[in-house]
């Protein structure tokens, strides 16, 4: 059986303002098309980066470039529901999928694609937010890489303590009574960056960077994504309690943890990084969300941590 045709997809090199040489392509991964980018460079292997909810290739320029200046070689990808890929619903701004088995499809079409592409070996992981979720399950699953770095994953949704009841209800009533393709409470359909200001924001304290991610969703909104839908938030929910009942792969892993976190719950990560036996938990002083997108410095930390991780797992 012949493999499927590879089709070059449209990447905006100057809002990803990442090194030179980067390919862009659709792939199908089950019913849906996805989006991937990559960039060839040296012989150390090939960074699998795995985004977080909302996120386009696009934002990963400038990390794509911190570790293609380390030696790797780097892909990454819109998953299912966001950016350039197909999106479920009518109303684009909502961030939905049925169940989160659906992105392991995108991470084998994403392997296939390396394959294809002759990305050198071995395979690492850089995983951020939701993107950790999906990456722990794909560890789970046996997922062929040497070393892994997280980036404040998803591995427990924080909520008030007076939504998660809210939550629980509203679930249970959306499927049977066909309202799970609605977005789930307290958000809508505006994208984050561009309804918030820099100033209280939970993203990054480096404003920089900021204005990086802000100009990416306002001169390419189709790439933008607003809330996700109750029914999406019912899959996070079950994944992340599957997942907390599972033990932790023996990979090398380092995963990083800004101290002024507030999107992801943090209690989670705390429990997970104090079982893992091959694993070590990084925190970085005053750093919110991205710590890929915050300051000079935390990214270089960041980055020279995870390279060094790698080289010795090699």
């Amino acid at each position: 059986m012949k493999d499927s045709p590879v089709h070059e997809a449209p990447f905006r090199a100057d809002l990803a303002d990442g090194p030179p040489g980067a390919v862009c392509v659709w792939l199908q991964a089950g019913a849906a098309r996805i989006r991937v980018a990559w960039w060839k460079a040296g012989d150390k292997g090939t960074v699998l980066l795995f985004p977080g909810r909302t996120e386009c290739v696009e934002k990963y320029g400038r990390a794509a470039g911190d570790l293609v200046a380390r030696g790797f070689s780097v892909i990454t990808i819109d998953w299912r529901g966001q950016g350039a890929a197909d999106r479920a619903l009518p109303d684009r701004m909502t961030g939905h999928v049925g169940d989160f088995s659906e992105y392991q499809q995108d991470v084998d079409a994403m392997l296939a694609e390396a394959g294809r592409a002759g990305l050198p070996q071995p395979y690492y992981l850089v995983a951020h937010s939701m993107g950790g979720c999906i990456g722990l399950r794909s560890l789970m699953r046996g997922l062929s890489i040497r070393a892994a770095v997280f980036s404040a994953p998803m591995w427990g949704i924080a909520m008030a303590a007076w939504l998660r009841p809210v939550a629980s209800v509203v679930g249970a009533l959306a499927g049977p009574l066909g309202f799970a393709h609605r977005y789930a409470p307290t958000t809508g359909g505006q994208a984050y960056l561009t309804s918030q200001p820099f100033e209280g924001n939970v993203l990054t304290t480096d404003r920089e960077m900021w204005d990086y991610m802000r100009r990416q969703v306002v001169e390419a909104p189709e790439l933008a994504l607003g809330g996700p839908s109750i029914g999406w938030l019912q899959a996070a929910l079950r994944e992340c309690a599957a997942l907390s009942a599972m033990a932790a792969p023996r990979v090398p892993v380092i995963c990083g943890l800004g101290t002024a976190e507030k999107v992801v719950d943090v209690p989670p990560i705390h429990l997970r990084m104090a079982g893992w036996g091959t694993g070590q938990l990084d925190l970085y002083p005053g750093a919110e969300h991205e710590i890929m997108m915050e300051g000079p410095a935390t990214r270089a930390r960041f980055f020279d941590r995870a390279a060094a991780l790698f080289e010795a797992n090699r």
